[in-house]
């Protein structure tokens, strides 16, 4: 199944201080994540972020925060991010049926909104280089189970280049260089 920039958007979930620095490969993961994003704003995919209980986690990372611009974090109690009616409607609000997924922890939130967006009918797309968790093999496993329930894997740079359609275009330009 193609991806397609009309009928996609993108989640950022959790990617917060408190625990952001005990996850695996963490600096790898901010660099790809950072890419992620600017090259999701280029194609003008509507960007949502959660926080988890905030108040304990802290906000979304400076170079996160940085990447996104102005944004307004939706709050979450639950794992899933379907657990949070503002993020529901939001989703719903885009008409996309796509949603690109990444962020921390794999085998938690990631995998609790992923499993729960292909209930509530949505594609979800999971970007295997912009997720983490503390421990690789929670990651794995998530990625697995993700894989096995229905979940479309990619890598950020494959999936810039899929919404991008071909090459020649002033955003496939501005992407490039975000990708090399």
């Amino acid at each position: 199944m193609r991806i397609r920039k009309d009928r996609s958007a993108a989640v950022v979930i959790d990617i917060q201080e408190r625990l952001f620095p005990h996850i695996f490969e963490a600096d790898r993961l901010a660099g790809n994540v950072v890419k992620l994003i600017e090259g999701l704003k280029i194609l003008d995919i509507p960007l949502m972020v959660t926080e988890q209980y905030s108040k304990g986690l802290g906000p979304t990372i400076p170079t996160v925060r940085e990447a996104l611009g102005e944004f307004q974090p939706l709050e979450k109690m639950t794992f899933s991010c379907c657990g949070a009616p503002s993020l529901m409607t939001a989703l719903r609000n885009t008409g996309c049926k796509t949603v690109i997924l990444f962020g921390i922890e794999a085998h938690a939130c990631v995998l609790q909104t992923a499993v729960d967006l292909l209930e509530a009918n949505f594609v979800p797309v999971v970007v295997e280089d912009c997720i983490s968790s503390r421990r690789l093999n929670d990651k794995q496993v998530a990625v697995a189970r993700m894989r096995h329930e229905g979940s479309i894997i990619t890598t950020y740079e494959s999936l810039l280049l899929e919404l991008c359609v071909e090459a020649g275009t002033d955003r496939f330009k501005a992407i490039s260089k975000i990708i090399k």
